[in-house]
């Protein structure tokens, strides 16, 4: 289910932010990222959402990311180990799994990233998650 579609999104204070590949949903302390169908997550796409974050978070910033995979598309897992080497502002990321083949995908996924990956089957769950994880629980959310 598309974030803007679901109850939940209403509990939240968002900035949405859309790039040709994708629409992201910025919370304060993280992000729900929807790919559009069929796309290739190309490093320089990758590149173009980090300006994005930078651009609303600061450089400085500590976020978790949610991947809600409402589309098929390809990535390349190799790109979390260069992610990691040269970025630090992700403290967790959560993969949203709708399917067989998602689930699978996250889990490779799960095996490059050298931060904590969640695999999830809902936007609840892993919202919940990610408000849950001991680096956010002493900041206050902005709950409409």
């Amino acid at each position: 289910m598309k974030f803007e579609d679901s109850t939940i999104s209403k509990k939240f204070t968002y900035t949405k932010k859309t790039l040709a590949f994708g629409e992201f949903y910025f919370m304060d302390t993280f992000i729900i990222a929807e790919m559009k169908q069929g796309i290739h997550l190309s490093w320089n796409k990758i590149v173009e959402m980090i300006n994005l974050i930078h651009l609303h978070y600061g450089v400085n910033c500590k976020i978790a990311y949610i991947s809600n995979k409402i589309n098929s598309y390809s990535f390349d897992p190799n790109h979390w180990v260069y992610f990691f080497k040269h970025y630090d502002f992700l403290v967790a990321s959560v993969s949203i799994c709708y399917s067989e083949m998602n689930y699978i995908n996250a889990t490779l996924e799960k095996k490059f990233s050298s931060k904590s990956v969640k695999r999830s089957n809902s936007l609840e769950e892993a919202i919940s998650w990610v408000l849950n994880l001991d680096e956010f629980k002493t900041n206050s959310l902005k709950l409409k």
